[in-house]
């Protein structure tokens, strides 16, 4: 594991590359969905908490037999993600999730970094000082 710990508090919608160590409060059943490309995948959510708050974390397919509620995890590399504008914490390809050896005791179930609804922020194209219309340059004489 590499770089600091990232409380739950301090993730924001666009972080990549965090290591959080957090206590799973709560695991659901796995939902079966299709994803865009067509492909069947199995997600299931976790509640994982530490003593500055919880978040939702998404466990794809495999992932979820890697932790059980109570378990204090690290999540090494994960990323943050907007699902309907709410935050998760995901684990990708070149991230790690598994059982700590430190545990996780005090969780503050008070504040919920999923429960707020962010605004999805677009890539904006920069395409210099072109804004879609025609520019005139003043000084061009007829």
């Amino acid at each position: 594991m590499e770089g600091e710990i990232t409380k739950i508090k301090d993730l924001k919608p666009e972080d990549k590359r965090v290591n959080v160590l957090a206590k799973v409060v709560h695991k659901s059943e796995p939902k079966e969905i299709t994803t865009r490309y067509g492909e069947i995948k199995h997600v299931t959510e976790a509640i994982v908490g530490d003593d500055t708050g919880v978040v939702t974390m998404s466990l794809w397919d495999e992932q979820a037999d890697l932790v059980e509620e109570g378990d204090t995890i690290m999540v090494d590399n994960g990323y943050v993600s907007l699902v309907r504008g709410h935050m998760r914490l995901n684990v990708g390809k070149y991230g790690g999730i598994k059982k700590s050896e430190e545990e996780v005791n005090e969780i503050n179930e008070e504040i919920d970094m999923s429960a707020e609804e962010h605004e999805r922020r677009y890539q904006k194209r920069s395409y210099g000082n072109y804004s879609g219309g025609r520019r005139y340059n003043n000084n061009y004489r007829h």
